[in-house]
């Protein structure tokens, strides 16, 4: 049997507030250095607590635009709050899983390996390389490329910070060194960065732009860009002007000489004086319609059911019809 709800269920239901009310958009922004803050996406939360330690994932096709990169996942976690702006961390990225089945096949060789570095500035990163070689190797070369590989991961986070080794696996400087390096051992058909991830923060650096600064920039290209669309809106708003204030004045020119070219075939003698009668008539009943402008023959023509295109000569005669 069913449990009856009771009276103060029923009215502490009545009573629920609706969550999605309270709830505000945030701007997901890319950390200070070395992106400035630069805006790369939206959530909405009830309150900071609920935004903070959110992971935000987006190609790096998408992140800068280069089309070569669309299988580059790139992950951010935010760890701050400032007013409606949730700060973010680079912790690492991969490459999609398709796109690495596809470098990998029978006649190739493969040599991966896991490797953790720390940078100059105390981050500890893990990183995943993997290295496609031309035809299949034997274990003793893959070993000896997994060395060289190891040395030259460790030696280049040694020397630089975090910021600086986030742009190396990004734009493909990192796997080029390595491509250098292991490329005299056995030829290699493909070098990649395929995973990386950050297993420990170190020193958060202090260098750029602060995020006043970015806003007013923000504003200011916001305006700009604002009185650019206004005047180009306004540009093209006077050519349509021009352009109708010259097929109207090119109307009047055809309906003056309109008269000229439409002079009547003198009728025979017998017949003058019926033609005569008939023209009278004529000119009684037709209005005039060489005195409407283009606006009041376009209404005629609309109420008759007929097209209303050309010029005022054209309409003239497909009234006369």
């Amino acid at each position: 049997m069913a449990k009856k709800i009771s009276a103060k269920a029923r009215a502490a239901a009545r009573k629920q507030r609706d969550k999605w009310k309270t709830k505000r958009w945030y701007t997901i922004r890319a950390p200070r250095h070395p992106w400035d803050f630069k805006r790369i996406g939206e959530t909405i939360g009830e309150s900071d607590e609920h935004i903070i330690g959110r992971v935000y994932e987006m190609t790096q096709q998408e992140f800068g635009g280069d089309f070569s990169k669309m299988h580059v996942i790139l992950r951010f976690r935010v760890t701050e709050c400032v007013g409606q702006d949730a700060l973010t961390t680079f912790i690492g990225h991969h490459h999609q899983t398709d796109h690495i089945r596809r470098q990998i096949r029978r006649y190739r060789g493969k040599v991966d390996d896991v490797v953790d570095v720390v940078t100059t500035d105390g981050y500890l990163v893990r990183m995943k390389p993997l290295i496609i070689t031309q035809q299949r190797v034997q274990t003793s070369v893959k070993q000896d490329m997994r060395t060289k590989t190891r040395e030259i991961i460790i030696a280049f986070a040694a020397k630089n910070t975090y910021a600086s080794l986030q742009d190396a696996i990004l734009d493909g400087s990192l796997e080029e060194e390595i491509r250098k390096g292991v490329k005299p051992i056995y030829p290699v058909r493909s070098v990649a960065i395929r995973k990386s991830q950050l297993l420990q923060d170190g020193v958060v650096t202090t260098s750029g732009p602060t995020l006043d600064e970015i806003h007013a920039q923000e504003a200011r290209d916001d305006a700009e860009f604002k009185a650019k669309k206004a005047a180009a809106l306004a540009a093209a708003m006077a050519d349509e002007g021009d352009e109708e204030s010259g097929e109207e004045a090119e109307s009047d020119e055809v309906v003056e000489d309109a008269p000229k070219e439409a002079a009547p075939v003198a009728a025979p003698e017998e017949a003058v004086e019926e033609a005569t009668v008939v023209e009278e008539k004529a000119e009684a009943d037709a209005p005039a319609y060489d005195k409407m402008t283009v606006a009041e023959l376009k209404e005629l023509l609309k109420a008759a059911g007929k097209p209303v295109s050309g010029k005022k000569a054209d309409l003239i005669t497909r009234l006369s019809e």
